[in-house]
């Protein structure tokens, strides 16, 4: 079994920083790619950013150039940087692992973390 834990989300002024941390534990062979994702209240779930086991990252339009997504692979950590905070990034942030492990390979999903921007 694999778990996702997100942390480091809170309530941010408009413009501000936070930075979202995201640890996978458990039967984990190798993590091939990690995402962020955020779902805001009333909408959709909305992809954010990806990052591979080799480095490569993508952002959808609506952060570029605001978030930078990173990853520690040794200790299968992944962050999220996000500045220039705008009330409409206020959403729960869920981070999503595509996991090989013993015998197979899945994706998880982590519980979230909220962040607001508000002032």
């Amino acid at each position: 079994q694999v778990q996702l834990v997100e942390s480091g989300g809170g309530l941010v002024q408009p413009g501000g920083s936070l930075r979202l941390s995201c640890v996978a534990s458990g039967r984990i062979l190798r993590i091939n790619d990690m995402r962020w994702f955020r779902q805001g209240p009333g909408k959709e779930r909305e992809w954010v950013a990806t990052i591979t086991s080799g480095g490569i990252v993508a952002y959808s339009d609506s952060v570029k150039g605001r978030f930078t997504i990173s990853s520690d692979n040794a200790k299968n950590i992944m962050y999220l940087q996000m500045n220039s905070l705008k009330p409409e990034d206020s959403a729960v942030y869920h981070c999503n692992a595509n996991v090989n492990y013993p015998g197979g390979r899945q994706a998880y999903w982590g519980q979230g973390t909220q962040v607001t921007v508000s002032s």
